[in-house]
């Protein structure tokens, strides 16, 4: 099979080809070239930092190594999940913090302080605003951190181009 030519196996056909825990985690004997098997897991299976020339070698080495590519999956949905939990969250502080605004706890004292009443609401919407921050700082630390914003827009880009064609 020539490399340059082929194309890479989704995780459908590896699931098919062996199993869908094995299209997730890899093999137990391991990756065919260690060598390289080792460089790609110190960077995480990440090539989007690599030069073309070395990009080229390595994207070869993962068509070639079903335990390599599996684990760049599994990399990359970790990465995915973590952002779309992220988001969620963000969304469920963000509702939470306008529920609590909006709600009729505002007369509701928590504790009295000698002379000031720490309101009910402004906790629950001090913790809500931090719960969103925390979350915002959170994903945006992810989609910094890791390639899986360039790996949703190729992802995009490349059902775009499929449904155009398949309209022509």
């Amino acid at each position: 099979m020539n490399q340059s030519t082929a194309k890479p196996a989704g995780y459908l056909q590896d699931a098919a080809a062996r199993s869908a825990t094995a299209a997730l985690l890899g093999t137990p004997e391991g990756c065919n070239d260690q060598v390289v098997g080792t460089i790609l897991s110190g960077w995480r299976y990440d090539l989007s930092e690599v030069s073309p020339a070395t990009r080229t070698d390595y994207e070869a080495h993962l068509l070639d190594c079903y335990h390599c590519r599996a684990r760049q999956r599994l990399h990359r949905t970790i990465d995915v999940v973590l952002l779309a939990l992220f988001t969620l969250s963000f969304f469920a502080f963000l509702l939470a913090t306008a529920i609590i605004h909006r709600a009729p706890w505002g007369q509701t004292a928590l504790a009295s302080l000698h002379t000031a009443h720490l309101s009910f609401a402004v906790t629950l919407q001090t913790v809500a605003l931090g719960g969103l921050l925390f979350s915002l700082l959170l994903w945006i630390m992810v989609a910094l951190m890791t390639p899986a914003p360039m790996l949703i827009h190729n992802t995009v880009q490349q059902r775009r181009l499929a449904t155009g064609r398949q309209r022509l």
